[in-house]
């Protein structure tokens, strides 16, 4: 058994009316910057993966090029585990956080979570999705961007 953790964090940039987050799009009053569509959470998720397999961090795998601006981050996070795969682990489970004081992701978490499950060709009872604030401190308690932490557990696959 392996275990990885990633984080990522993006700013809210001042046009937009949504986030994305785990292949979501959330109502919101701003979006988030970045080269592809900024889902901490998705980015948080590929980056403990990747980890955990040894095979370097989101930047060095999926660098700000053109191949991957405006990117969906489920295409990138079904490439990270087709990379998982192949150097021979497969997905125990993943627990992610979102650290946001908003918007609020209660009503969205299935669906995240059904998303997440099928970018990485795993049951939705091997993920869990959780969200928190951080009680006005800090650049999320300002509201000011968007931040994601996940663990993960990958197993070496059973060879026939």
């Amino acid at each position: 058994m392996r275990i990885g953790q990633g984080f990522d964090v993006h700013a809210f940039d001042l046009e937009g009316d949504s986030v994305v987050l785990g292949g979501v799009e959330v109502p919101h009053d701003a979006g988030l910057s970045g080269h592809s569509d900024a889902d901490v959470l998705s980015h948080a998720i590929a980056d403990a993966l990747l980890g955990a397999a040894r095979l370097g961090d989101l930047g060095s795998n999926f660098p700000a090029t053109d191949e991957w601006r405006d990117a969906s981050s489920l295409d990138i996070l079904t490439e990270t585990m087709r990379r998982v795969d192949e150097a021979g682990y497969q997905v125990g489970n993943v627990d992610a956080t979102v650290i946001a004081e908003r918007p609020r992701l209660s009503s969205h978490r299935d669906e995240m979570i059904a998303n997440l499950a099928r970018a990485l060709g795993v049951p939705v009872d091997v993920i869990s999705v959780k969200a928190t604030t951080t009680d006005g401190l800090g650049f999320t308690g300002r509201g000011e961007g968007i931040a994601a932490m996940a663990v993960v557990a990958l197993e070496n696959k059973v060879r026939p």
